[in-house]
């Protein structure tokens, strides 16, 4: 085959990240509408019954049963992608993950219907967690493929310059909603979010109709190369490979969950510091994910130059050192603090793992099975780090009595795994990606 190098379409390279920064942007706005939605209103409303940690408890459930689904949506959308084509599964997944998110907006709370709101809640929960499992991988795969190998980095961390305009997007419509009636806003107005993404969606659909397909499928196809059971490839070829990225995504994933979804939960709850005052936490995400907007495509062009794993271990080693004068710092009762600790844990800890992964997932996998390989890689870990880790933080810190120390070493468990895994990574900057062998 030809080398993937020489094969880059300026105006294919320019859709592609357009089309992909847009599908990011939805996914992190669903993503944070629900996670701060979880922590600050969903309990009361669809779970009263329980009391408030119960209820609190429940929401988070609500919230990781979305990761619970993401690799079932990864496993199904992997083999379309590596199957039919990775544009196929872009246009699908947009369409689950923001239908679903519209159909939240107009569900019954418990006081209207009882628990058919919940159970609907859960339903919806699913349906996005489904197409959320591909999207990411989607993504990734469809930029790398399509961008120059030697700034691969830079190119395919821009899409996810659209997570921090999702995570605007989501925590400034919350810190608004901050500012209106509470009364209101259980009533009626914690809807608008929802209701809203569907605009996100139009302008993905449209982008996404215009894309063609990556020059590396298009010789798949060539050269009938297509696979017709990418996940038995992937079984029999990339086990070690998909271990290696599930454990890359723990630090990542985890303490970006962590940090945006459950310390807001620890600063809003009974017996918190900030106890009653629900909207640090998002301002705090707020002014995070300009920074973040900015430090993933820096991390990511400085893994170009000296290679991706040396970026990501000294991210994951930051973040686990910084974990705990972080959660100290919270416990504090400085609003600034907070916010400064929001800021260096998001946009240093978590983009210099994510920085460089933009383009390691899908370097560390063959082209037949590519697609399959980062959305199992990406998923898994979902579940085990990003999807759980509100659900324990809450019973941990319940137990505790909303010990600050709990969250720390969650946080410094969860970075060590991706630090230690980066020790039997493979170099993977400047790979071709026509080979069909995995990195190893």
């Amino acid at each position: 085959m030809n080398s993937d190098a020489d094969k880059v379409d300026p105006d294919q390279l320019r859709r592609a990240t357009l089309a992909s920064s847009v599908g990011s942007a939805l996914e992190y706005y669903d993503f944070y509408i629900y996670g701060l939605a979880s922590a600050l209103i969903f309990g009361p409303l669809f779970f009263a019954p329980l009391g408030d940690t119960g209820a609190l408890i429940a929401s988070f459930a609500t919230y990781g049963v979305g990761f619970a689904a993401r690799p079932f949506g990864g496993l199904i959308f992997g083999y379309i992608g590596d199957r039919f084509g990775r544009k196929q599964v872009l246009l699908l997944t947009i369409g689950l993950m923001g239908g679903a998110s519209f159909a939240i907006g107009l569900l019954p709370t418990y006081e209207q219907a009882g628990m058919v709101g919940a159970i609907l809640l859960v339903t919806m929960r699913i349906v996005q967690g489904l197409g959320a499992g591909a999207e990411q991988a989607g993504a990734t795969t469809l930029i790398s493929e399509v961008a120059p190998r030697k700034r691969r980095g830079f190119f395919a961390a821009l899409p996810f310059v659209g997570i921090q305009v999702g995570t605007l997007l989501g925590a400034g419509t919350f810190a608004l909603l901050g500012m209106a009636n509470p009364e209101v806003l259980e009533g009626w107005l914690w809807r608008v979010p929802f209701l809203a993404s569907i605009l996100l969606i139009g302008v993905a659909v449209y982008i996404r109709l215009k894309l063609k397909e990556t020059p590396v499928f298009q010789e798949l196809e060539k050269h009938k190369n297509v696979t017709k059971n990418p996940l038995g490839s992937l079984w029999r070829t990339s086990k070690k490979n998909v271990l290696i990225g599930i454990g890359l995504r723990m630090g990542e994933n985890g303490n970006s969950s962590i940090y945006s979804t459950l310390l807001v939960g620890f600063m809003a709850a009974k017996g918190g510091v900030f106890e009653g005052d629900k909207f640090i936490g998002p301002v705090g995400l707020l002014i995070a994910a300009g920074f973040a907007a900015v430090m993933v495509i820096t991390f990511g062009a400085i893994s170009d130059r000296i290679g991706r794993v040396k970026v990501y271990r000294y991210g994951a080693l930051f973040q686990l050192l910084f974990a705990f004068p972080a959660f100290y710092l919270i416990t504090l009762g400085h609003v600034w603090l907070v916010w400064a600790v929001m800021v260096v844990g998001i946009s240093i800890g978590v983009q210099s793992m994510l920085g460089p992964q933009c383009a390691m997932l899908p370097e560390l996998f063959g082209s037949t099975h590519r697609f399959t390989g980062v959305a199992m890689s990406r998923e898994i870990s979902a579940v085990f780090a990003g999807g759980i880790a509100p659900i324990v933080g809450v019973a941990l810190l319940a137990a505790t009595n909303h010990s600050w120390l709990v969250l720390a070493v969650y946080s410094a468990v969860l970075a060590g795994i991706s630090f230690f895994t980066t020790f039997v990574t493979p170099e993977t900057v400047g790979r071709d990606l026509n080979l069909v062998e995995d990195a190893s």
